[in-house]
């Protein structure tokens, strides 16, 4: 998988926003929110390929978390993300 061309991360009054941009984008009208590991996550990952493993992988990296509440987060996060058109592949 890997992010959708036309989205990047800005940080608007203290919090991490996903905003489109570009003609391929002109029908998105959500504004996603991020947390802070799921900042984490977007800012390690952006130009490159990964799947659930690669969050999961990461979020062990960075967080006390056992690998499998690790995994069953990153599926969460990666099926939201597909859901709502911010990646492909």
């Amino acid at each position: 998988m890997k992010i959708k061309k036309g989205f990047e991360l800005r940080e608007v009054c203290g919090e991490h926003i996903i905003v489109a941009y570009g003609r391929e984008n002109i029908d998105f009208n959500k504004v996603i929110s991020l947390n802070e590991s799921a900042t984490y996550l977007w800012k390690n990952i952006v130009g490159k390929d990964f799947t659930a493993k690669t969050l999961a992988d990461l979020l062990c990296q960075e967080y006390e978390v056992d690998a499998e509440t690790a995994a069953k987060d990153a599926q969460t996060l990666l099926d939201e993300w597909t859901k709502v058109g911010l990646v492909e592949g």
